[in-house]
């Protein structure tokens, strides 16, 4: 009796995460499957080709789209990751009520309402001079992810021996020296996690972009909200968001097999290197 009810449980669990993920991905995979026809309407097949490939590649709107979302993006987490890294090391190293202080302001930007800190800068911006160009989108991206790579990189640093770095400095590092050699290695996952994470806050984000950008300045999420306002989607979208599918399922495999491999060899020095 107590195993049947375990099967069921087993059942009923697997039943929903199932349906959940199809929920999810359903409508991913759709779109993938219908990125190899050429028809202007998903649910319309014309038969098998790459012809939205090429299409995409070729059409000059969304090529320069494109690359408008890639420049604030990889930008704004560069700029994130470091300002976040510093940070976290900074709040690390600090007294008891600084940090508390800091970890307190860091959680406004993550529970705060996304259009409610997109309007506070448009009003500060206005007041500043009401001139909207690329860095004011780019501080509003900063301003977006910072605080996410502040909490990625926070936990690496928990985890770290405080020792190593103070023994690096009892040994005659200078303090540069030794964040360069002995801290920054020891919280890179962090690091890059928080890249990552602010990369893909900024790569999709409309509410910042929409208020904060320069008018002749389109980012993806932009570009298709102006399309679908007037016009039905361009069906070489459908070719760019697979693209977009498949490099983030190469960056999560990519992640995971990191991840592994660390795990790995913390087992093999806890086993003392045998």
């Amino acid at each position: 009796m107590v195993k049947n009810k375990e099967v069921i449980k087993k059942v009923f669990a697997w039943g929903y995460v199932s349906f959940i993920a199809l929920l999810m991905y359903l409508p991913i995979f759709v779109l993938i499957v219908f990125s190899f026809t050429d028809s202007s309407n998903v649910g319309i097949w014309n038969g098998f080709t790459f012809s939205m490939y090429t299409r995409l590649f070729t059409n000059k709107d969304i090529m320069v789209v494109l690359g408008n979302t890639l420049l604030v993006a990889f930008s704004s987490a560069i700029i994130s990751t470091i300002l976040g890294t510093l940070g976290a090391i900074g709040a690390y190293y600090s007294k008891y009520k600084s940090r508390q202080s800091i970890e307190n302001l860091t959680q406004i930007p993550i529970v705060n309402a996304e259009i409610v800190m997109a309007m506070s800068l448009v009003v500060l911006f206005v007041i500043l001079g009401g001139v909207f160009n690329f860095l004011t989108l780019l501080i509003g991206h900063v301003v977006l992810s910072v605080a996410f790579v502040y909490l990625s990189v926070k936990p690496r640093l928990m985890q770290m021996d405080p020792s190593i770095y103070e023994a690096a400095l009892d040994l005659g590092a200078k303090p540069a020296y030794a964040l360069h050699k002995v801290m920054l290695p020891e919280i890179l996952p962090g690091i890059i996690s928080g890249f990552m994470l602010s990369f893909t806050l900024s790569l999709d984000d409309f509410l910042f972009t929409a208020y904060l950008k320069p008018g002749s300045f389109d980012t993806l999420s932009t570009y298709v909200e102006g399309v679908i306002a007037k016009n039905p989607l361009p069906p070489e979208l459908r070719a760019l968001t697979t693209l977009i599918f498949l490099f983030a399922l190469v960056i999560l495999f990519a992640n995971n097999a990191r991840v592994k491999k660390e795990a790995k060899l913390r087992d093999f020095h806890k086993k003392g290197g045998k």
